[in-house]
């Protein structure tokens, strides 16, 4: 066998979320990963620092992804719309590489500290979205309430797609057009 297998990422990611789902996240180990998966522990940790960012590995390059999408969006755009066009621009990338999002979002949601590393995730990318808004010149409270309420629409976008409500964009379209329906609910 080579020494860098290509497959062993995505074959540590399957074996995993199969054993996740046989026996719940907090009861299995790094070693069953890789047993499982035919590699090594050593092999599991060229790719993977711990079993937590086989479910979260990539995402560091979202934010960077997000604010550069904001930055690149058309400039006549309001802060809020053009937070929503980046989301839906990288969540459409984002969601033609992930497989198994459904078994990924359940896995998730069984544990407290999955959870919370979720939502540290989700922070940094509201984050980039509310610096990279004030970059466009917004004001520090537009781009805050709007990279938020951006960041709550593909929340839910998410969720719909891994739920398997159909492909990413209509379900961002979906998320949006509930927002909008919110909001003229209370005008």
């Amino acid at each position: 066998m080579a020494r860098w297998d290509p497959g062993a990422p995505e074959r540590l990611r399957q074996a995993a979320l199969d054993l996740f789902a046989e026996h719940d996240y907090d009861a299995v180990t790094v070693t069953q990963i890789a047993e499982r998966a035919g590699l090594t522990r050593r092999t599991f940790h060229r790719y993977f620092p711990d079993k937590r960012e086989i479910l979260f590995a990539g995402s560091e390059r979202l934010p960077p992804a997000v604010a550069e999408a904001v930055l690149a969006a058309d400039p006549g755009l309001a802060p809020l719309p053009a937070a929503l066009s980046a989301l839906r621009e990288i969540g459409t990338a984002a969601s033609d590489m992930v497989t198994d999002s459904g078994r990924r979002k359940a896995v998730i949601e069984s544990s407290p500290e999955l959870i919370e590393r979720e939502r540290s995730k989700l922070a940094e990318v509201t984050a980039a979205l509310r610096d990279a808004l004030e970059r466009r010149g917004a004001g520090s409270t537009e781009a805050h309430l709007a990279a938020r309420v951006a960041s709550v629409v593909s929340e839910e976008a998410f969720a719909r797609w891994a739920g398997g409500e159909g492909a990413f964009p209509e379900c961002f379209d979906a998320a949006e057009a509930a927002l909008q329906a919110v909001l003229a609910e209370g005008a």
